[in-house]
């Protein structure tokens, strides 16, 4: 499949990296197809990525896999939320949240409410509303920064 993008100019992704997201997103219903793009320059993917749409190329949102900073974060889905995406598994569902960067870095954030869920075996996704008492604007600098320092040591 093949996008013209905002920020990454005119990619080609193969099929079996389109991920489905048949119910769309928050704030953007009719968008169905992402990918995940990240910085191959890199010796190793940073922790934050990009869910690109491959329906507009002109939308694409910072991601993180919350695991990645918060290793504790287990919310609850109702499970009919999932049927759709298929048998999951602890080796298939992959979780992402999105990431707030606003103009003040240090108020960076991501939005734990609602995480996107993928089965990685069927590359079917949806976005969630978990039923646990989550922030939807979770604050991530200081994990960040810490981690960076840890790193450096």
């Amino acid at each position: 499949m093949k996008a013209d993008t905002r920020l990454f100019g005119p990619i080609e992704i193969e099929d079996e990296k389109i991920i489905e997201i048949s119910q769309g997103i928050i704030g953007f219903p009719d968008l169905k197809h992402f990918t995940l793009i990240y910085d191959s320059e890199r010796e190793t993917q940073s922790a934050i990525r990009w869910l690109q749409s491959m329906d507009d190329g002109d939308i694409a949102m910072p991601v993180i896999a919350p695991g990645e900073l918060l290793p504790d974060y287990r919310p609850t889905v109702n499970n009919e939320l999932l049927a759709d995406l298929g048998e999951l598994t602890s080796e298939n569902t992959y979780l992402l949240v999105t990431v707030r960067v606003p103009e003040n870095i240090e108020e960076l954030s991501v939005n734990l409410k609602a995480p996107i869920v993928i089965n990685t075996d069927t590359n079917k996704g949806s976005q969630v509303i978990v039923e646990d008492d989550f922030e939807v604007r979770h604050k991530i600098y200081d994990l960040i920064r810490d981690g960076q320092q840890k790193a450096g040591e």
